[in-house]
């Protein structure tokens, strides 16, 4: 039996119950959150700045989306629209709608962001639950459903990405990644060129979570030092890179919306 709670501040996803036991981070020590949305923009922008038709704008990391209040439309599901707070930061007119769903023991996350504005816009979109797994034993791991033969794997520096590949056979062993306790010392692992549509998280080679991400490009595993959680996190685009321009528009993997167009994206979990 599954049962989700969420608020609508942020539309997040607070709790996750599966037979009764919690498997969602309860969002109090390490780390205050369970499962922010990012948006409109994924990680950080180089010095919190960027420029947008020529103007600066600030958004602190992740964007603003997930310190603000929704629109409650039905069990579940929120809208939040712009407005002259979001205009500030973002100048263009939108309308993002989450919602969250469940299918036997399977929640699905679903997002559609519709541009009201008259001209191009621009964006990051992203996910960030954070799962109950105390992976300091070193008996966790992370396996990839296809054999994974040309994955790439960067880090942050300072909060900016790093356009240096990593050695995959620093991470990837058997195509699973160890979650050994210092992995996330130096930030969160980013992954891209992922030919895989799921990763299952196991623990003690016993299969606890199925993780689907087929409609994002990058995925990223995350955990502060020595909490009891890992965050399983799919990415449309990233973080600025070290040497950004700044200009928001030219940043990689950026999200492209005509006026009146919409896009649309989900990612689900299974508990086994």
């Amino acid at each position: 039996m599954l049962e989700i709670k969420t608020t609508k501040k942020g539309a997040e996803l607070t709790s996750v119950l599966f037979n009764r036991e919690e498997k969602l981070h309860n969002g109090q020590a390490f780390w205050n959150r369970h499962s922010p949305v990012l948006f409109p923009i994924v990680g950080k922008l180089k010095n919190g700045k960027t420029q947008i038709d020529g103007k600066i704008y600030e958004m602190g990391q992740h964007g603003f989306a997930r310190d603000m209040d929704f629109e409650k439309l039905l069990d579940n599901s929120y809208v939040l629209k712009s407005n002259n707070e979001t205009l500030g930061k973002f100048p263009f007119k939108f309308e993002l709608y989450v919602s969250y769903e469940i299918n036997e023991n399977t929640v699905t996350t679903k997002y559609k962001i519709c541009n009201k504005d008259s001209k191009n816009m621009y964006f990051g979109l992203g996910g960030h639950p954070a799962f109950k797994c105390d992976y300091s034993n070193n008996d966790c791991y992370i396996e990839f459903e296809e054999k994974e033969e040309n994955i790439e794997f960067y880090r942050l520096s300072d909060g900016l990405l790093n356009l240096q590949k990593l050695d995959a056979d620093l991470f990837m062993k058997d195509n699973k990644i160890f979650l050994y306790k210092d992995i996330f010392k130096s930030d969160a692992l980013i992954m891209k060129n992922i030919k895989s549509d799921k990763v299952i998280l196991k623990e003690n080679n016993v299969e606890k979570l199925e993780f689907e991400f087929k409609d994002f490009k990058y995925l990223a595993i995350w955990s502060k030092e020595n909490a009891p959680f890992i965050c399983i996190e799919p990415w449309q685009n990233t973080a600025d890179t070290i040497d950004s321009n700044g200009n928001f528009e030219e940043k990689s993997d950026i999200i492209i919306l005509k006026p009146n167009e919409e896009f649309v994206c989900e990612y689900s979990f299974k508990f086994i």
